[in-house]
């Protein structure tokens, strides 16, 4: 298969291109920089120049592969303040890709979110988040993708956990560790018993291959390789690794990841597994806290 990546060069997209280019198929990648459009040639990809507005020529490319994966979305204005307006482009980008692809049977997969889950009971793939949750903005574009089934696109969504990790990681764990280095204490919210779903880059690269080959129009995935690791544990694994103290802190002690941190959810992905034969391999979330987001406590020697 041709597949166009937006997001080619982000934290998922740079694994998922060479993920797919060892399966054997075509990658073509959306880059908005130089840089981008050259790391996406070194890694053999095929290169489009451009961004998530400019409608038009995402059109004319989804037109001419054969399938899309639609990664990209506009965290710095969603993180920056105006979350509704990044999930306004989001949502026109989607529609963008999705237009020629209507009648053709091929594959439209979009990456979503587990975030908006955070009820505290285990979610499967049919549950709906809540309607004033953080990412509820998002599960709108998400239905309107997954409806597209009865307009001939293979459509499919991805729900990432909250923690997508491993070595180069710049999300939301390598910025509980960075207050954790900047504030000298490893926090966590209330008793620290809430939980997020993880999932190692690789297992989250694979899964959304797997999509693009064989998911069946309308499905819902859960890239959830562990479905709830507590934060008192993410907490403890960064304090031993910085030597610094663990205990609770109020919401705010996060910035504005503070909205995220006191969420418990817990997803289940039995359904996923079964139907692509996903068999998540990488290190745990804790496991790669300690391999990759800190450093040695001063007075301990390496191992």
């Amino acid at each position: 298969m041709r597949i166009l990546v937006t997001g080619a060069t982000g934290w998922i997209g740079s694994a998922l291109v060479p993920e797919l280019l060892g399966a054997g198929h075509r990658v073509v990648g959306l880059a908005r920089s130089d840089a981008g459009a050259t790391a996406l040639d070194t890694a053999g990809a095929e290169v489009v120049r451009g961004d998530l507005d400019d409608l038009d020529l995402l059109s004319a490319t989804a037109s001419q592969v054969d399938g899309v994966v639609h990664l990209a979305f506009k965290h710095d204005l969603a993180f920056g303040g105006d979350f509704p307006a990044a999930v306004a482009a989001d949502r026109a980008a989607v529609a963008a890709l999705a237009a020629p692809l209507r009648g053709t049977d091929r594959p439209l997969v979009i990456a979503s979110g587990l975030a908006g889950h955070g009820s505290g009971a285990p979610v499967d793939e049919d549950d709906l988040p809540a309607t004033d949750s953080p990412a509820a903005g998002r599960m709108l574009t998400e239905r309107e993708v997954l409806d597209l089934a009865a307009a001939g696109v293979r459509s499919a969504s991805v729900r990432l956990a909250p923690t997508v990790h491993g070595a180069g990681d710049t999300g939301f764990v390598s910025v509980l560790v960075e207050t954790a280095r900047r504030t000298g204490v490893s926090g966590h919210v209330g008793d620290g018993g809430n939980r997020w779903p993880a999932v190692h880059v690789g297992d989250a690269a694979r899964l959304f291959r797997l999509a693009c080959e064989s998911a069946p129009a309308g499905t819902v995935l859960h890239a959830a390789g562990e479905q709830g690791v507590t934060m008192l544990e993410i907490a403890e694994a960064i304090g031993r690794g910085l030597g610094v103290p663990v205990r609770e802190v109020p919401s705010e002690h996060f910035g504005w990841l503070g909205t995220f941190a006191g969420l418990d959810v817990v997803a289940r992905s039995d359904r996923t597994r079964a139907l692509l034969g996903w068999q998540p391999g990488g290190p745990t979330l804790v496991e790669d806290i300690e391999r990759h987001y800190v450093g040695t406590p001063a007075g301990h020697a390496s191992a």
